[in-house]
């Protein structure tokens, strides 16, 4: 038996990590989204069936999420989606300003124009998300957008942090802006920030991402912006 042959064990585990991250990714966005509401109820099985996979990288996912604070278990029950305060989504959002927006400025200064078409088909997904009301698709397509532009400046540590921290945000107005029409128009704001950054605008682009990040505590959360 040649030694280069790969384990069964090995062909098992490598798609079941990579479904259990979708899991993940997926379960973090409905929460993020309000599809699963504060206080909702949900339980390893009844995920399954959502997904539609195996209770596996259901139940795998779910615990990381309750370590990470998205969940708390209820006993005999399942778990309970948990409520985020409105002081830790302004302590968030504080965060965020710091980073996200000098990281835009700087990055406009050194923005690879050749991969402007990768990006604005990430815009184009927003969109269309926002458009369609799928706000999974929505989140996922934000997120991704977001971190890769954040990779272009080669801080790994950086990208983490706000991976993490736009992960704690909850984002219960979305729903609405979907229903009236208004996150279509919000999407939009990830074209103007491609174009200030194909224009090496760096105070424009800065300016835009604070303006984005402030949606964050106002429309996308439910709540009047000034």
């Amino acid at each position: 038996m040649s030694s280069a042959t790969p384990t069964p064990s090995v062909r098992r585990l490598a798609p079941v990590a990579s479904l259990r991250e979708q899991v993940h990714r997926a379960l973090v966005a409905a929460i993020v989204a309000g599809e699963l509401e504060p206080g909702e109820l949900v339980s390893v099985p009844t995920l399954a069936a959502r997904f539609d996979v195996s209770a596996t990288p259901v139940r795998e996912a779910v615990l990381d999420l309750e370590r990470r604070g998205f969940l708390e278990a209820v006993r005999n029950k399942g778990f309970r989606v948990t409520r985020v305060s409105d002081q830790t989504l302004r302590h968030v959002a504080a965060v965020r300003m710091v980073i996200e927006p000098v990281w835009m400025e700087r990055l406009a200064r050194s923005f690879p124009v050749a991969q402007l078409g990768e990006f604005r088909a990430l815009a184009d997904e927003i969109v269309e998300g926002a458009r369609t009301g799928d706000l999974v698709a929505y989140l996922q397509a934000d997120q991704a957008f977001h971190l890769r532009l954040m990779g272009l400046l080669g801080n790994p540590v950086a990208g983490e942090i706000v991976a993490d921290l736009r992960d704690r945000a909850r984002l219960l107005g979305l729903s609405t802006m979907v229903a009236n029409g208004t996150l279509a128009s919000s999407a939009q704001e990830h074209h103007e920030l491609l174009d200030l950054l194909a224009a090496g605008d760096g105070p424009g682009a800065r300016a835009l991402m604070e303006r984005h990040i402030g949606h964050s505590l106002g429309t996308w959360a439910g709540k009047p912006e000034d």
